[in-house]
């Protein structure tokens, strides 16, 4: 194996560890889901993983926790996702606003998406969720750390 070969392998052998390593939070009303994203999280290894059920607790094991990432449910009941995410990007009174955020949604549309990336979320998920695709947003926001997501103002008129 030739020199590049021997440097990818290690990083992805970095990568695994840091997936591996990683504090993760998932915040989802559906207890089954919280449930299936912690099964696909320890079949990767991962097992430093916590859950909350409502955006309110959320926020709180974020402070508490300073996760790694937050896998985040778009619908929920009380503070749906794209109002947890406007509080947690909120630099000015949110103790951890850099934290990546993977959106969780059953809905796709083109303008949920763009409506959370304009929001500061990292990445999106479709459920039902597939490790591989789990997999993925993880390597992407644990190997490639970006500065706060800022959500995008519109001015007032």
């Amino acid at each position: 194996m030739g020199r590049a070969g021997c440097a990818m392998q290690t990083d992805t052998n970095t990568i695994e560890a840091v997936i591996r390593s990683a504090k993760i939070l998932v915040v989802d009303d559906e207890f089954s889901t919280r449930k299936v994203i912690r099964t696909l999280l320890l079949s990767m290894d991962v097992t430093d993983v916590h859950d909350t059920g409502d955006g309110e607790s959320g926020l709180a094991a974020i402070g508490a926790l300073d996760p790694d990432v937050v896998i985040l449910d778009w619908q929920m009941a009380g503070m749906n996702g794209p109002e947890f995410v406007r509080r947690v990007r909120a630099p000015d009174t949110f103790p951890f606003p850099n934290v990546p955020i993977i959106m969780l949604t059953g809905h796709g549309e083109h303008a949920q998406v763009v409506e959370a990336m304009r929001l500061g979320v990292h990445e999106f998920l479709v459920k039902p969720v597939s490790g591989k695709a789990l997999h993925d947003r993880l390597v992407s926001v644990l190997s490639h750390p970006r500065p706060l997501a800022k959500p995008y103002r519109t001015r007032a008129a």
